[in-house]
């Protein structure tokens, strides 16, 4: 098998991805590049609201991984898509079979093709996660292959405002001119990529931290069980800095540099910033933390769960988890075990060194969903230009050389032609010498 080429876009509210990787002979995924470019104000809540400038940050993202391969290109992506509106709902799909008849994964993606075509106003149905299954009445695990009367799938409709679907396309095929290889959700494909077996069949809280929205999923007997966007983030807290008079760059940098949502100042904060309160900072910092916190806390309620049945604990990822004292404050809130979200071991290749894993799960988490349903190859096809074979032309025989006197002059002629009648006049004629002797 050829290697084949994918690549992955990410476009979240303060920043753009763009990678690159390969699935070689063996099936593993070897990820090569990964550019970024960071946002402001095109992208808000997961939706892209700029759609000019985002296009234009996107053209200069693939020109930079057509680089790593020229001189193919790029020609089509595989693209996350999240945001606020990023939700789920339970939907039951029911059969009755005739007779004692066998479950046949035919007939499960029959159930999961139905569950799909769900109308919901001003939304699009992203994708389908089968929550439960019950045969005959009883629950199962496995439903194919079982002889059955009746069937019945408990899903979750993954969904989210037309908008977010309807502009990413706008974007990337009218825009950019890239084909949509396909649209994966974030949220399920991180989930996919850092949790452990373990984890998602004692029960556990997935938390994607970002920049202006917070995503939740429960999972439990290894099936995903709720999913829910809250409209808050880290910038949240940025923005909040900038009422003690900074700019949101000099804002973050300061949340990054000192912040902590225990209220107590990072022991490095008065290094760079002599000049800061951090005390004061802190006060925005933990008061918005806290608000984050609870929302996540009042969550789990909604989805139906106490903190007992999740022993699996939190799993968190994004960068709003890299908040000094965040997990330690989420942690002690939910009354779980909380840790940072990293990569699967043997998941993928990292074949650049510049490349942090931890830093980059979710546009690595694209590229490993991708590379595990068929993928289809981004990059255009590699043309090879055979040498120009030699043209054969007609060799002339060479003809014999003719001597060619050269010309002479009218001059140099009249000379020679009157030397010549002068010589035969001083010859003795025959016809004359014979009358002299007769006389």
């Amino acid at each position: 098998m050829e290697q084949k080429y994918i690549v992955a876009l990410e476009i979240g509210s303060s920043k753009i991805k763009a990678a690159l990787a390969y699935i070689d002979a063996s099936q593993s995924l070897n990820v090569q590049a990964v550019e970024e470019e960071p946002l402001l104000d095109c992208v808000r809540h997961g939706c892209i609201r700029n759609v000019a400038e985002v296009a234009n940050t996107v053209r200069r993202l693939v020109r930079r991984l057509e680089a790593r391969v020229a001189p193919r290109k790029v020609e089509g992506v595989y693209v996350s898509i999240g945001g606020r509106s990023l939700m789920s709902s339970v939907r039951e799909i029911d059969r009755n079979l005739a007779g004692d008849v066998e479950v046949t994964q035919e007939l499960i993606n029959q159930l999961k093709k139905e569950a799909m075509a769900t109308t919901l106003s001003e939304k699009d149905v992203l994708a389908v996660v089968p929550r439960e299954w019950i045969v005959d009445k009883a629950g199962t695990e496995q439903p194919v292959g079982m002889m059955a009367r009746e069937i019945r799938m408990s899903a979750n409709i993954i969904s989210a405002r037309s908008l977010l679907k309807r502009n990413l396309e706008l974007m990337l095929l009218d825009k950019v001119g890239l084909k949509i290889n396909g649209i994966i959700v974030r949220q399920l494909a991180e989930g996919k990529f850092v949790l452990t077996p373990e984890e998602r069949r004692l029960g556990c809280l997935f938390v994607d931290f970002g920049a202006e929205t917070t995503t939740l999923s429960i999972y439990k007997h290894d099936r995903l069980q709720y999913l829910v966007t809250l409209p808050l983030g880290s910038r949240n807290i940025t923005l909040d800095i900038t009422h003690l008079n900074h700019l949101e760059e000099k804002a973050e940098e300061l949340k990054k540099a000192g912040g902590n949502a225990l209220m107590t100042p990072s022991a490095n904060a008065s290094i760079d910033h002599d000049d800061i309160d951090f005390a004061e900072i802190n006060n925005y910092v933990a008061w918005r933390a806290g608000e984050i916190i609870a929302n996540i806390k009042e969550q789990l309620k909604v989805g139906g769960f106490t903190s007992s049945e999740l022993p699996g604990g939190v799993i968190i990822v994004g960068k709003g988890a890299k908040l000094n004292g965040f997990n330690a404050r989420l942690s002690e809130a939910l009354n779980l075990k909380v840790r940072s979200g990293s990569v699967m071991a043997g998941a993928l290749r990292i074949l650049d060194n510049n490349i942090v894993p931890s830093d980059h799960i979710d546009i690595l988490s694209i590229l490993y969903t991708a590379s595990k349903a068929a993928p289809v190859e981004c990059l255009s096809e590699l043309v090879v230009v055979a040498p120009p074979e030699p043209v054969l032309t007609e060799i002339e025989t060479p003809q014999e050389e003719v001597e060619v006197k050269p010309k002479r002059s009218r001059w140099k002629f009249i000379t020679d032609l009157g030397r010549k009648i002068g010589d035969h006049l001083k010859e003795p004629d025959e016809d004359d010498s014979d009358f002299e002797d007769d006389n």
